[in-house]
């Protein structure tokens, strides 16, 4: 009887992770009954070794605690006897049961044997949503409360309240959804199906009606999804108040009046109904409370016939704004605001596709894993969107299976159709006033056929100064002949994709003619790449044939005769294979209900291809075909025959080259750094926009009372110390703050090979020291660093690229930041330099008009990361003496707050008034 069995769910710490040599310094043990904690057994054990400094930072237990402890010889019978016809239970159990196994033959005592379960494989099935499966991030998550994590009473306490949570939650999931996990979890690890089915079998006995919020469709349970249609305010009439006295009105006791956040709903109206100018830049700090500023106003004006567009720079970020900031203002706007979230459909699952799996599963675990964990999400989600599962990509077999072609590929007759997320997307933007998208999307509208947004005449970009650099990484093409080669190599073979398909056409003929004169084109293709790249390669020599280079019209022209003529034969294969793409996908769309979902997996899979080929002619044609100043071409060999192909636009940002800018009638650029110092067309220019109007808004912090810049006087001079003596000087520089400060620091890199180096310098001592020091690219995914650096009272995070800005980290999490090199960009790498030419080609000066400002700007962003709120105080130190001694350093603080206190002075005064302006 299952009620009488019990869950031993169990902690062990350990000197290391290698049973050979490491021993277990303390061991945990929380017993489970009947879905109730029953008893607790837990002690310390003597491992007759030191407890390294790293083990004892880690987990808290000192060589002095264990001294007087048993040693394991002492307490393994005891042990073995306690966890005697029990099931075994750990996070992650390979660790736990192995070690602890091993450890038992060690004392004599017999190796375990019973049953055991991984609560981590439980977490990825039943709380698919998670951010991290670590348990001390379940535990803050879920609300379990983990006082002493790394301990083996602690972890198992929770372990066990984890383990209850899970299974509370298993008995509340339809049974149709636990019958198919049932099934699928055959894949899982050591026990864990068994106890899928226990719960399962347990759930039969006692069967639960369907949840209200719940239907099943096709075997499949889903949340109900209900399109709120939008709702005409009662307040038609309703004027937008300019004055003071009309917006605390509207404003009530919900937000308070602030003056420069009012000039800008002012601005922003005005644009939107009277604006002289297309184009409004409204410059507004962080503080201004911009967001508020510009959502007020326009909700007096946007309706889903003439909705108010919002392109942000991330997907992070447009969450952000739909979730907080339009919710906050909707309690505040008299004027109804319903807000969504656009994405490509690539975001989304499709529910036809996922089917397929379900009825052809592959024998794989992880695979199994993710089918169970969507499965588990499928009752829970409302919009089907692959974000909320918290992955960090997907790559994996399964994701490219069931991500989303677009609705144009989807069977209407299928019984799914009717629940497909896509088209609950769109149903869902037609009752929208304010739709949310992000920088990458929008500029991407100049590619597709059919746009994706309506014509509007309100748009808004938000943090605006990314637009440009985004907008030329979006256009961007490559091509990378080793993937696509090994790809075509795959498809050709027996059983795989081309055989599938064509068996899929057995009755109709001139399908599988198509398929098969495509496929041998392919192999054709392939082989002519191999004779062209082998030509390219001869164009450079042989000790640069390495590196990234320039490809210039001059150097292309000495392609030989062979490479000619292969080039040639490539152009007429790629447009062979196109025409034969077309004619295929039509026969497919035309006939999509016919086929069964696993044969609309394999068309999926075609189709996809036929979009990289369609992509890879683009590339080509520009590459060996357009040669105007705007085309960067790059080359990077990677062996005699192969090589990858780049192609960059240096026109990419000029607006009205676009395809979607002459469809918003007024547009609205915002964010917290949009000039340099006092040069308003920066940003404009670059944006090839002269139909502008520009309005600063007041920063509304003190800069005077709240910050201070630093420069010490004894720091290197960065341009001419080799990587080992700069890392080595930063290294020093923040081991003496470490040493006197306890507070925060974050240190920005422009380099990773340097912050690599300081890593390695630094990160024994600091252990030592018990700090915590984080890096990014070492210690995991940014959000993950994000997090652990916020909830630690002195931990030095080392970041470069992103974390220069986007950073948001308030209050007493950062206090100090540190910037090791002023942040230019490297003029030496292909791409760069290739832009300056192109600068100077049109008589602009590079250093001045490009170098300078984007050093200024993320200058300027890196303070921003100090100082977020009207309380934050904060230090930002800056070891890079040309901001002081080169000629335009002086342009570079000019581009800072004008009240920033600068000051120069050796380190150790600079760390004394450091000390006492933080602590103040």
């Amino acid at each position: 009887m299952r009620k009488k069995q019990t869950y031993a769910v169990v902690d062990i710490e350990t000197t290391g992770t290698d049973p050979e040599v490491d021993r277990i310094i303390q061991f945990g043990c929380v017993l489970v009954q009947d879905g109730a904690i029953i008893s607790r057994f837990t002690t310390d054990i003597n491992p007759n070794q030191a407890i390294s400094k790293q083990i004892q930072h880690l987990t808290g237990i000192s060589n002095a605690q264990v001294q007087k402890a048993p040693y394991f010889e002492d307490v393994a019978l005891t042990i073995y006897n306690l966890l005697a016809d029990t099931v075994f239970v750990a996070h992650n159990i390979y660790f736990d049961y192995t070690f602890l196994s091993r450890e038992l033959v060690r004392c004599g005592a017999p190796k375990l044997t019973i049953p055991g379960i991984d609560t981590v494989e439980l977490a990825q099935i039943f709380l698919p949503t998670e951010k991290s499966f670590r348990l001390s991030d379940l535990s803050e998550s879920l609300g379990l409360i983990h006082d002493n994590p790394h301990q083996a009473d602690s972890d198992a306490q929770v372990t066990a309240e984890l383990l209850l949570l899970i299974e509370a939650k298993m008995k509340r999931l339809p049974l149709v959804t636990m019958q198919t996990i049932d099934r699928l979890s055959q894949q899982t690890g050591m026990d864990t199906s068994t106890y899928i089915h226990t719960v399962y079998l347990e759930m039969k006995e006692h069967i639960q009606p369907l949840a209200p919020d719940l239907k099943v469709v096709a075997g499949i349970a889903l949340r109900k999804k209900e399109v709120r249609l939008f709702e005409e305010s009662l307040y038609e009439t309703a004027v937008f108040p300019k004055k003071k006295k009309g917006k605390e009105k509207v404003f009530g006791d919900k937000v308070s009046f602030r003056p420069e956040q009012s000039r800008m709903m002012n601005l922003v109206h005005e644009h939107f109904t009277n604006g002289q100018t297309k184009n409004l830049f409204v410059e507004a700090a962080t503080g201004t409370g911009k967001t508020f500023g510009y959502l007020f106003p326009l909700s007096y004006l946007a309706t889903p016939t003439n909705p108010l567009i919002i392109s942000t720079v991330s997907i992070v970020l447009q969450n952000q704004l739909v979730e907080k900031e339009i919710e906050m203002a909707k309690q505040i706007c008299p004027m109804p605001l319903q807000a969504v979230v656009i994405k490509s459909h690539r975001h989304y699952i499709d529910l036809e596709r996922f089917r397929a799996t379900l009825q052809n599963p592959v024998p794989q675990k992880q695979y199994a894993l993710y089918q169970m964990g969507v499965l588990v999400w499928l009752t829970e989600t409302e919009t089907g969107d692959l974000d909320e599962l918290q992955l960090l990509h997907l790559n994996h077999l399964f994701w490219k299976e069931v991500t989303h072609r677009g609705v144009d590929f989807l069977a209407e007759q299928d019984p799914l159709f009717e629940e497909d997320f896509v088209r609950f997307l769109h149903k869902k933007i037609k009752q929208s006033n304010i739709l949310v998208v992000n920088h990458a999307f929008l500029t991407q509208e100049t590619l597709r056929e059919t746009p994706l947004l309506p014509k509007s005449d309100y748009l808004i970009i938000d943090e605006a100064h990314h637009l440009p650099d985004i907008a030329g990484k979006m256009a961007t093409r490559q091509f990378n002949f080793v993937s696509f080669k090994r790809q075509v190599q795959l498809f050709s073979e027996e059983e795989q994709l081309f055989d599938q398909v064509s068996m899929i056409f057995e009755q109709e003929t001139q399908a599988q003619r198509l398929l098969r004169i495509y496929s041998n084109s392919c192999l054709d293709l392939v082989e002519e790449f191999s004779d062209f790249f082998f030509e390219m390669n001869q164009l450079f020599p042989k000790k640069e044939q390495s590196n990234t280079q320039l490809v210039t019209k001059t150097l292309f022209d000495q392609l030989s005769l062979d490479g000619e003529a292969s080039l040639q034969k490539i152009e007429v294969l790629l447009s062979e294979m196109q025409e034969i793409q077309h004619q295929l996908t039509q026969m497919i769309v035309a006939q999509t209900d016919k086929y069964t979902a696993s044969d609309r997996i394999l068309f999926a899979s075609l189709l996809q291809f036929f979009d990289r080929l369609t992509y890879l002619a683009d590339c080509f044609e520009i590459y060996v075909n357009q040669w105007q100043p705007r085309w960067i071409k790059e080359y990077t060999p990677n062996n005699q025959t192969s090589g990858l192909l780049a192609v960059n636009d240096l026109e990419a940002s000029i607006l009205p080259e676009t395809v979607w800018y002459e469809r918003y009638s007024w547009i609205l650029y915002t964010g917290g750094t949009l000039k340099f110092g006092s040069n308003k067309n920066y940003l404009p220019e670059k944006l090839g926009i002269t139909d502008i109007a520009f309005k600063t808004l007041p920063d509304p912090y003190d800069y005077a009372q709240n910050a201070r810049l630093y420069i010490p006087q004894e720091a290197i001079a960065v341009s001419r110390a080799d990587t080992a003596t700069f890392s080595a000087y930063i290294a020093e520089v923040v081991e003496a703050i470490a040493a006197k400060q306890d507070c925060s620091m974050l240190v920005l890199f422009t380099s990773h090979e340097v912050l690599t180096s300081v890593y390695h310098r630094l990160h024994q001592t600091l252990l030592n020291q018990g700090k915590e020091l984080l890096a990014q690219g070492i210690s995991g995914s940014k959000e993950k660093i994000l997090k652990r650096f916020a909830h630690s009272k002195n931990s030095i995070l080392l970041g470069a690229d992103s974390f220069w800005e986007g950073v948001d980290l308030p209050g007493d999490a950062l206090q100090l930041l540190i910037v090791t090199r002023l942040p230019f960009e490297n003029p030496q790498r292909p791409f760069v330099k290739a832009r300056y030419d192109y600068l100077e080609a049109q008589g602009i000066q590079p250093f001045s008009h490009e170098a300078l400002p984007k050093a200024a700007l993320r200058l300027r962003q890196a303070l921003g990361r100090l100082i977020r709120g009207d309380n934050d105080r904060g230090v930002l130190l800056v070891l890079d003496r040309r901001l002081v001694t080169a000629k335009y350093g002086k342009r570079l603080v000019k581009a800072l707050p004008k009240a920033l206190p600068v000051k120069e002075a050796p380190l150790t005064e600079l760390l004394t008034e450091l000390n006492e302006f933080l602590n103040k």
